[in-house]
């Protein structure tokens, strides 16, 4: 999930100190190199924990919230987590709201820049393959279990329901409340898109929306049979574009939101340690050169500090 945010020291300081996900990558937008581009997951930067950013920067255009956008990016949980995560973040000032959906307890808050955030209680937390992160400022036991879910708000239904079911191997799983969930097929953990429909019109990119929705892809060969399913329905995918940490093409559906169907390698840790991981600004070998007038672009930015849960 790639968002844009305002300020860059308020988004991580909000991602790592309250939600006490780990700063995994500090980079740079390699279409805009005076934005940052953060990346915030477990321990290693796991697929399917990855949260990241472009901050705009105070003064970036608001984003408008409409019909081909995320409305929001859901989180599990354990169930027993639920009383722990409505304390740390109301303690924190943030307005939870707390419901249910299909049979599981949600939290419903959005971040400093209003971008909607989900946390659901669900058995399948205790089965996400996530590396917890022993030093972080929240207690293992309570800590983010990567994706369950993102609901994406359509102005109808069925364009948007058969790229997920004729091109991502999705199938209906549910309905309730105007609601349509699908799953992939392997299922588990971060495995389910819901489908919302709006009549708020097109939403408009900017701060406090989110920029687009990627899906995992083993490998380029499989890139490429996605790339051919797409075409099938009449969508035309980007060529394969090397991200440093991944490859991954694009692919804007009917309803408007964009897709990205990324590879799970190389990985976060093929330019920094593991332990090392978001300690400094890191970029691709073909900026490098560059690196001195990227820098003076960039604002002022401090590796978020914290106080670990474990104390």
């Amino acid at each position: 999930m790639t968002a844009i945010a305002g300020d860059p020291q308020r988004n991580a300081d909000f991602y790592v100190g309250t939600l006490g996900l780990r700063f995994i990558k500090r980079t740079v937008n390699h279409d805009d190199t005076g934005t940052y581009h953060f990346y915030f997951g477990d321990e290693r930067g796991s697929p399917g924990t990855n949260i990241t950013f472009f901050p705009w920067t105070e003064g970036g255009r608001p984003g408008e919230f409409g019909a081909g956008q995320t409305r929001d990016t859901a989180y599990a949980i354990p169930p027993e987590s639920v009383d722990f995560w409505v304390d740390r973040l109301e303690s924190r000032d943030v307005d939870v709201e707390r419901g249910e959906r299909f049979g599981e307890t949600v939290l419903r808050f959005e971040d400093p820049d209003g971008i909607g955030l989900e946390l659901v209680a669900t058995d399948l937390a205790d089965e996400a393959d996530v590396d917890l992160w022993d030093d972080g400022p929240v207690p293992v036991d309570h800590q983010l279990r990567g994706f369950h879910a993102v609901t994406l708000a359509v102005e109808e239904f069925d364009p948007t329901a058969s790229v997920l079911t004729d091109v991502l191997g999705y199938e209906l799983e549910e309905e309730s409340d105007g609601r349509r969930r699908y799953r992939a097929a392997e299922g588990g953990p971060g495995s389910a898109v819901d489908l919302v429909e709006t009549d708020a019109g097109r939403g408009r990119m900017g701060v406090g929306t989110v920029h687009h929705v990627a899906f995992m892809a083993e490998d380029e060969d499989e890139q490429q049979r996605y790339r051919e399913a797409f075409a099938d329905q009449g969508l035309r995918a980007t060529d394969i574009v090397d991200r440093k940490y991944f490859r991954s093409i694009y692919c804007r559906e009917p309803g408007g939101i964009l897709f990205e169907v990324a590879t799970n390698g190389p990985g976060f840790a093929v330019d920094e340690d593991v332990e090392d991981l978001g300690s400094s600004l890191v970029l691709p070998e073909w900026l490098e050169d560059e690196r001195e007038s990227i820098e003076a672009q960039l604002p002022e930015f401090d590796t978020p500090s914290f106080e670990s849960g474990s104390e």
